[in-house]
């Protein structure tokens, strides 16, 4: 049963306003949700509403606000990549961590963290974060190419040569960086969100405004995709070089999305094909509801994180991936006939 785009809309943006209120009251140190919001309001408006002490009202505005809002952008961003990268290779199986984008990009990514200097990462790591996963993303579709279309079954293949050249180099710079840079990047490798900063929050949510405008405006194109490419080019649609600017800016959101939070998989495989399955395959209404179910995923899965073994937390990346990995498994067997 699918539902309209509106009813849809409203009830991700209400269930994402609920637990990202959860998100600001809940974790090691219970808050009330009232006055949790509240400091958030004293925060961005200068007043003092909230009833909090001083060091309360810094675990809201400095730790868990920071968090909740690059969980956000980070989940927005995969989200529509992952929808983006669907209906280009027309393939539910098709998502940035599965073809090996998001190791490209942590591959580059890693690369600045391990060998730049502290003052150089700030834009060293989401530089070569999109470098890596724009190299990435152009090796496995060329891979992929041939005179009948794009091939799944190599594209998966590809896929997972890139992410074990990738994990293999990224292996190799690590035993040669010292101990705290090597437990930076073993945590930065699971996914997380401690490295939310005013720096990563500006990055992230440009990104995603520029993001969710271009795909926008290639909705219609990626509709017309779906109906085969040469149908396509029969439409008027420029294929190639569709595909050419769509590839670039996939690799731009996983890039940023990867620097800002480390290698988060499979939301960009599970949340556009649920969108899907509720509101149906037209991008027009997929992205942006991909990008709220994205968002409203990450933050449950932060959330989480940081409730199931406090005072510790889990890296988000973890628990991402122990909900999307039983997912993959049931859409390869949906999904064998046609790759096999």
């Amino acid at each position: 049963m699918r539902f309209p785009f509106y009813s849809c809309a409203l009830i991700l943006t209400t269930t994402l306003v609920i637990f990202s209120l959860l998100s600001l009251s809940l974790g090691a140190m219970p808050l009330p949700a009232d006055e949790s919001l509240l400091s958030v309001v004293d925060y961005f408006s200068g007043s003092q509403y909230s009833q909090l002490l001083t060091y309360q009202e810094a675990i809201i505005v400095e730790l868990r606000l920071p968090r909740l809002l690059l969980a956000i952008a980070v989940g927005a961003i995969l989200a529509q990549c992952g929808a983006v990268m669907q209906g280009l290779f027309r393939n539910p199986l098709a998502d940035p961590g599965i073809i090996g984008v998001s190791a490209g990009a942590a591959i580059g990514a890693v690369i600045a963290i391990a060998f730049f200097p502290n003052e150089m990462k700030i834009w060293a790591v989401p530089l070569l974060a999109f470098l890596g996963g724009l190299v990435s993303t152009l090796l496995v579709y060329a891979l992929a190419q041939s005179k009948q279309g794009t091939s799944i079954l190599v594209l998966l293949l590809a896929g997972i040569a890139i992410s074990s050249f990738a994990g293999a180099g990224i292996g190799f710079m690590s035993y040669f960086t010292d101990d705290q840079k090597l437990r930076e990047l073993s945590l930065w490798q699971m996914g997380s969100l401690n490295g939310a900063n005013d720096t990563n929050l500006i990055l992230a949510f440009i990104t995603l405004a520029i993001l969710s405008y271009c795909f926008r405006r290639k909705s219609t194109a990626l509709n017309a995709l779906l109906l085969g490419e040469a149908e396509a080019r029969h439409l008027g649609i420029a294929v190639e070089k569709l595909k050419l600017e769509l590839i670039i800016l996939t690799a731009i959101g996983v890039g940023i999305a990867v620097s800002a939070a480390g290698v988060i998989g499979f939301v960009g495989l599970v949340i556009p094909h649920f969108i899907r399955i509720i509101s149906g395959p037209n991008h027009h209404s997929l992205l942006p509801l991909s990008a709220l179910c994205g968002a409203l995923l990450l933050v449950i899965g932060d959330l989480s994180a940081r409730l199931l073994v406090q005072p510790a937390e889990l890296p988000v990346g973890l628990v991402t991936a122990l909900l999307g990995a039983p997912f993959f498994i049931l859409l390869l067997i949906q999904q064998r006939k046609h790759i096999l």
